[in-house]
């Protein structure tokens, strides 16, 4: 378990921080970059969990919040995943169930949701906001996490699961419209002269 007795630690003052395995790395380097990623990702998460949510069924807001809180412990887990650069030396990686699970919760959200007729503007209610912002953020940490891997080998389940998570957001945005009723849709050439 963890135990945090001090946060200011003084560690960082020159711009260096410790990776899980003590290793002293700059702030900026890609593996630092990756993990910021991931970890303003998961703050969004906590904003969409916080964001009201009036119009939405109570049963799928349940399940959206169920499943968003599974989403924020297993960005703690790519973090520790991301923290340890030695492969064989980690006790917590991204596994395949996680994998698995995404492609589940995908699976579950599309099966309701209005077919597409166009592509889908970021809107619709102020949940379904809150999770396109997740989805694009998601896509940054992906790039971040994809050029650390052409310099260092990572997990590959960890690669497959950032891949798939920004395609569970888009779902998951869609539902919060109304399972696709309320989404915004491109209109292409709109406010043209």
């Amino acid at each position: 378990m963890v135990q945090l007795t001090c946060i200011a630690t003084r560690g960082g003052d020159t711009g260096k921080t410790s990776l899980g395995n003590g290793k002293r790395v700059s702030k900026h380097c890609p593996r630092v970059k990756a993990i910021g990623s991931i970890d303003e990702l998961n703050s969004f998460i906590g904003l969409a969990l916080a964001t009201e949510a009036t119009t939405i069924k109570a049963e799928l807001l349940a399940q959206l919040r169920n499943d968003l809180s599974i989403l924020q412990n297993d960005l703690f887990d790519v973090g520790a995943d991301l923290c340890m650069p030695d492969q064989d030396q980690a006790t917590l990686r991204i596994s395949i169930h996680q994998v698995q699970r995404l492609d589940d919760t995908l699976e579950r959200y599309n099966t309701h949701l209005n077919p597409l007729t166009s592509f889908v503007l970021p809107g619709g209610t102020p949940l379904a906001a809150q999770l396109h912002v997740c989805r694009t953020i998601v896509r940054r940490a992906e790039r971040d996490i994809t050029s650390l891997h052409n310099e260092e080998t990572l997990n590959s389940h960890l690669l497959q699961y950032v891949n798939r998570l920004s395609d569970v957001f888009f779902v998951m945005a869609r539902a919060a419209n109304d399972n696709g009723h309320l989404d915004v849709l491109w209109e292409p050439g709109k406010h043209h002269s």
